[in-house]
């Protein structure tokens, strides 16, 4: 089991956590968010962080999802993040949601680069890659910027438009939109007998698709994984499953693939993580992937 953090990029800094909250920077503006596992003190003072945060996102005090964002003057709704390496240039929308997030998860670059390497090295003109519960699309472009031919499926449609935005900013086209429950794809697919190179899994800990299908991760990880087993190439093939569910363990991840994946291939698997400016570790999810190639 190992540990995954994203090499430091220009546009995002993890600058303190502590006291269930993050305090990050995102380009040129630093956000306040809730973080259920920073149960430890801050490091900073509660006067720098309200000094230091251009907007501070408030839950709702029934729900702990929702609620709403007190920003200060010059905070826009919306601005652009980048994401640039030697082998990418990504750019995305970020907005200030009801739902505490901006459309990016900073801990998931690690996988951008695995995406793009791997990609690199399939010996194939266009590789398929399937990108399942897939947000805003970061992944989607890391992809496509690779020579995929990428399908990229989520069940909110304003997610889908979002991610279009996302693929016009990074001056990318063709990405094939399915705006579906991911469990309902997959298993038509499977029925269909088409195959991918490359399959990417971001699942919620719950959910509804947009006929209101249920999503419930313990329920239905172990079906969608069984049915990925079979839309997965048998060579020139990735494979990447992201969870972020408190209590969710990484050996249970592993369980699961080496059962529906076989237990020869070589996989990597453990907990994402981002350390603040302080030293503090948070993680962010467990992760596994593998490949054929040599990445």
């Amino acid at each position: 089991m190992i540990l995954l953090a994203p090499e430091q990029h220009t546009d995002y800094e993890l600058i303190d956590t502590g006291g269930f909250e993050k305090l990050e920077r995102f380009g040129p503006y630093i956000l306040s968010r809730p973080e259920p596992q920073a149960i430890w003190d801050k490091s900073l003072s509660e006067a720098e962080w309200e000094k230091r945060s251009n907007a501070v996102f408030k839950r709702d005090k029934n729900s702990q999802e929702k609620g709403q964002w007190i920003a200060k003057d010059g905070m826009p709704d919306k601005w652009v993040f980048q994401y640039r390496t030697n082998a990418l240039h990504l750019r995305s929308k970020l907005a200030l949601s009801s739902f505490k997030h901006v459309g990016v998860f900073p801990e998931q670059a690690t996988n951008w680069d695995y995406i793009a390497k791997t990609l690199k090295q399939i010996p194939e003109t266009k590789p398929s890659v399937l990108n399942l519960f897939a947000y805003t699309g970061i992944a989607s472009l890391a992809a496509k910027a690779s020579g995929a031919d990428v399908t990229h499926v989520d069940s909110v449609k304003q997610v889908i438009s979002w991610s279009r935005e996302n693929m016009e900013l990074s001056g990318l086209d063709n990405i094939r939109w399915v705006v579906e429950d991911a469990l309902k794809f997959v298993q038509r697919e499977v029925r269909r007998g088409n195959q991918y190179n490359g399959i990417i899994l971001d699942p919620p800990a719950y959910g509804r698709g947009p006929d209101g299908e249920k999503w419930l991760l313990e329920e239905s990880l172990n079906e969608i994984l069984k049915l990925c087993a079979l839309l997965l190439k048998k060579e020139n093939f990735f494979f990447i499953i992201n969870l972020y569910s408190l209590g969710f363990s990484a050996l249970i991840v592993e369980n699961l693939i080496k059962a529906h994946f076989g237990t020869q291939i070589h996989h990597e698997f453990g907990e994402l993580f981002i350390p603040d400016s302080f030293g503090k570790n948070l993680p962010l999810g467990v992760f596994s992937r593998f490949s054929d190639q040599n990445v």
